[in-house]
């Protein structure tokens, strides 16, 4: 019968798959695909064992300059009980996948998929997997910016399921902020929050700020506008922009799309002196 006879279409990818390969890096924002991150790109750190990490940025002159993320891989009794060498820096950790334990001031935690750590400078932690699968978490660093009359931030451990998403102003409660810290807080110089959108939900206009933001794609695909380019995007892949790069997003489903995001908030441009 007519409409009955198989004809071949050639196939078509299913709908968590590509076109292309995205890597990219512009004057203006980065793009670093999951394919990108392979064992020949991974580094090491002192005091840490059975440890590796994956950089995904870093301070560059004239680029983004006030933060460090990595992407930490622990294996099974690995871990550091030395695990920040610098004084001045802050720390997030965000974790994907395992389990960690993380002392902090002598007070223990178990900080498992969607656990979320800030250990200001003056903490003493250490961390290790006590588990018998992988960790892998994000710990996104940055120098702490003193104020004079304002104290140093206190210790937050929570997780993703504890708190309530924000949801964005006239949006139907398509776009959502899962906030873990307090914007009104001006203790913090900067914030790491998860960003949802379902599908179909927008960011309807191009956002240009002084905000340095990086965003690690936690789950869906979407098409990301970044200064004049329209790139595709999925769970896994990284994207990295500094200070004024326009950015807008559609998030064309067919599940939601989710981001962990840094920005720098809450201080004084710093000014350049004069000779």
């Amino acid at each position: 019968m007519p409409g009955k006879y198989y004809a071949p279409t050639g196939g078509h990818p299913g709908q968590d798959h590509l076109l292309t390969d995205r890597a990219v890096f512009t004057d203006a924002y980065a793009v670093i695909p999951k394919g990108t991150m392979r064992d020949i790109v991974t580094s090491f750190l002192p005091f840490w064992d059975d440890t590796r990490l994956w950089v995904i940025a870093r301070p560059l002159s004239g680029f983004a300059e006030t933060f460090s993320q990595y992407i930490m891989e622990v294996a099974p009794g690995g871990g550091s009980e030395q695990p920040e060498t610098d004084t001045r820096a802050q720390g997030v950790l965000f974790v994907v996948e395992g389990t960690a334990t993380l002392t902090v001031d002598g007070a223990i935690y178990e900080l498992k998929p969607g656990g979320f750590a800030y250990l200001p400078p003056s903490a003493t932690w250490h961390l290790h997997n006590r588990a018998q699968n992988t960790l892998r978490f994000h710990w996104i660093r940055k120098l702490y910016e003193t104020v004079p009359g304002l104290a140093e931030p206190d210790v937050i451990i929570t997780n993703e399921d504890q708190i309530t998403p924000t949801v964005m102003p006239d949006t139907d409660g398509k776009w959502t902020t899962t906030r873990f810290v307090d914007p009104a807080d001006l203790r913090h110089d900067m914030h790491v929050t998860i960003v949802t959108f379902e599908p179909g939900a927008v960011i309807p206009f191009l956002e240009t700020h002084v905000m340095e933001h990086g965003l690690y794609v936690l789950e869906g695909k979407a098409v990301y506008r970044l200064n004049n380019d329209w790139v595709e995007v999925e769970a896994g892949d990284y994207m990295w922009l500094r200070a004024f790069c326009p950015q807008a997003c559609y998030a064309g489903g067919p599940g939601q799309f989710r981001y962990l995001l840094y920005k720098d908030v809450n201080r004084h441009m710093a000014l350049g002196g004069f000779k």
